[in-house]
């Protein structure tokens, strides 16, 4: 292929499928959406569900830095993305959630938050995490762990996948009573359920479907 064609092909995007550059702006934007709404969970001391939720019970419980643990505590899961949806979403995953690890590390020496309460913390960190995610699911990535087995039950059976996440992270928060304050953890129950309910109104494949 020309150069010039190969260029364009790189902008060449349908109602169908993104391109290239779009892919890399939704990655990114993803991205960075979700490491911000972490960190105004971790600023208000609060948890969440998933993979997110157990590096969150490890980073309280051992001082290692948040971004660390979430990277490799996701390392498993890649198995079952290249298994059940190829390399191109495992390799968007993995780029994803690097990208994420990163940046949740970088924004606290950008971004101060002395303080903040925890129930605003927990809606608007939720919605962050929430749409960040949607982001990365319309260009057929997540940010690992869970999400992707939320995203095979899906495509498997037909659950929605926000609903799926949902149960999981129930589950996750449940071990949050052993090392948090019952108002912490409440706040933190608000701030799962308003991320699983932002896609579970927000991701169906029958109103999106461009690849």
């Amino acid at each position: 292929m020309p150069p010039r064609n190969a260029l364009a092909a790189l902008w060449a995007s349908s109602s169908e499928r993104h391109s290239v550059l779009d892919d890399a702006q939704g990655l990114a934007a993803g991205s960075m959406l979700a490491s911000l709404g972490v960190l105004l969970l971790s600023t208000g001391g609060l948890l969440t569900g998933g993979t997110a939720g157990i590096a969150f019970l490890l980073h309280y419980a051992t001082g290692i830095a948040f971004g660390v643990i979430f990277f490799l505590i996701n390392l498993p899961f890649y198995y079952l993305a290249l298994k059940r949806f190829g390399l191109t979403f495992t390799l968007k995953t993995f780029a994803a959630v690097t990208l994420t690890s990163l940046l949740t590390e970088a924004l606290p020496r950008y971004i101060g938050l002395a303080d903040i309460d925890p129930l605003i913390a927990a809606l608007f960190g939720g919605l962050l995490v929430g749409t960040g995610m949607l982001a990365l699911f319309r260009h057929q990535a997540s940010l690992g762990g869970f999400g992707i087995l939320a995203l095979f039950l899906q495509d498997r059976f037909g659950w929605r996948a926000g609903l799926v996440q949902l149960g999981f992270d129930a589950v996750v928060l449940a071990f949050s009573f052993f090392v948090a304050s019952p108002l912490i953890i409440a706040c933190s129950v608000a701030g799962a359920v308003v991320l699983n309910i932002t896609l579970a109104f927000n991701h169906r494949r029958d109103r999106y479907i461009a690849r």
